[in-house]
């Protein structure tokens, strides 16, 4: 008997949509049936690509009685509108992060979602990767006793990628703190319990042709005494891949004689010849280079995604997720708790969704969990604005995974 497929509408087409299609596109539970986007070269390859219809709105899109979920990957000043309009088409709902701009735009949408009776599923965040689920799990097992402290370090070129100009203005959600924090306070709430405290935090904004955040350093506490401390730098100079065997973010290898492409390929490069060149490899644009499922499927060398370099200290080891799997430092010895890697990357987002639309099981990642994932990284942009400690009100606890599709 075949499995029921979810019938997807993406909302938006441009970066966030090109990274998670090799997902979209081989997993099998998943049928893309519409697409919405105000480019018409993007529309133009969609339509070539899916044989699905294609929108210039979103609200068009979401009226199309064959979607039954709207995966929203517009600009993030677009998610709170977007998800209202999903929802209240009665459509279940994928929204990528950041959830939204500000704490009173997730409560919208939160309560959008509740009103129509419908899903909603915020991610694609690295929290989702099996590695950083096998590290919950075996917190939860208590074989090693309570997590007291994590740390989290991630040194990457993403300020020197291609960008529109919202993407450097933090208040259209621009910078590191709404692109690139949410992995790793999602990644420290979901392996320590989810409930956080506090924020203290510091930001660096030092290049000034691109005015927006491009590094933090932030102190969280748990409700329970445990504590993370986070470290991100998206300036292009040390890459923390070194530190990871030299594994990239999407689990392939990368190359280190490739270091300073990002900054090489901006110089002499800004306004309006940056946003045509990030047009250009843009979906749909004159430099997009496609998608081949059959490469996509099993790339050779492919592991799971991570984010930098991550450990876990409990009472009687540390622990630290990887591309392989899980490293286990104990009393006694040093070893890899090996996680298989699945045959479609970012499968799964798709389990979660899949779980909650056709089995009706309770999201790990629905509404509430997005906004206290934003909550924390609103609060490194307030604690670094004002020099104090911010206290927390809106975080939840991660629900015990042997019920929510373990």
């Amino acid at each position: 008997m075949s499995q029921r497929k979810l019938r997807m509408g993406v909302a938006g087409l441009g970066r966030a949509f090109s990274l998670m299609l090799p997902t979209l596109v081989l997993d099998e539970r998943i049928e893309i049936v519409a697409g919405a986007d105000p480019r018409p070269e993007a529309r133009a390859r969609f339509e070539q690509d899916f044989a699905g219809r294609a929108y210039a709105s979103v609200e068009e899109m979401c009226a199309d009685p064959r979607v039954e979920v709207v995966y929203v990957s517009t600009p993030h000043q677009h998610h709170v509108e977007n998800v209202a309009a999903a929802a209240a088409a009665g459509r279940h709902i994928l929204c990528e992060k950041p959830m939204a701009l500000n704490v009173d735009e997730c409560r919208k949408m939160i309560d959008a979602a509740e009103a129509a009776g419908v899903h909603l599923v915020v991610g694609h965040s690295h929290s989702f990767d099996a590695p950083i689920r096998r590290a919950r799990e075996i917190v939860e097992s208590g074989v090693y006793g309570d997590v007291r402290m994590m740390s989290a370090m991630d040194y990457t070129d993403f300020l020197y990628r291609p960008r529109r100009p919202e993407e450097l203005d933090t208040s259209r959600g621009g910078g590191v703190i709404f692109n690139q924090a949410p992995h790793q306070v999602d990644n420290v709430r979901f392996i320590g319990g989810g409930m956080l405290k506090s924020v203290r935090a510091a930001t660096g904004a030092w290049d000034s042709e691109r005015r927006t955040e491009g590094a933090y350093t932030a102190f969280l506490t748990f409700e329970n005494g445990a504590s993370a401390s986070l470290t991100y730098s998206g300036y292009a100079h040390f890459d923390s891949d070194e530190l990871v065997e030299w594994v990239a973010e999407s689990g392939m290898p990368k190359n280190p004689d490739a270091y300073g492409a990002a900054r090489r390929a901006l110089a002499g490069v800004s306004g309006e010849a940056e946003l045509a060149l990030k047009s250009q490899v843009n979906y749909g644009g004159d430099r997009y280079g496609g998608f081949d499922p059959a490469r996509a499927k099993a790339p050779a060398g492919r592991l799971h995604q991570n984010f930098g370099l991550l450990v876990a200290s409990c009472e009687r080891a540390d622990l630290r997720p990887t591309s392989r799997g899980v490293m286990i430092y104990d009393d006694r010895e040093r070893r890899l708790d090996a996680v298989p890697v699945p045959a479609v990357p970012r499968c799964e987002v798709v389990d979660e969704l899949y779980g909650a639309v056709v089995d009706g099981a309770p999201p790990v990642h629905d509404g509430r969990w997005g906004l206290a994932t934003m909550e924390a990284c609103f609060a490194i942009l307030q604690s670094a604005r004002e020099g104090r400690e911010v206290l927390l009100s809106h975080q939840v606890p991660v629900p015990a995974l042997a019920r929510a599709g373990k």
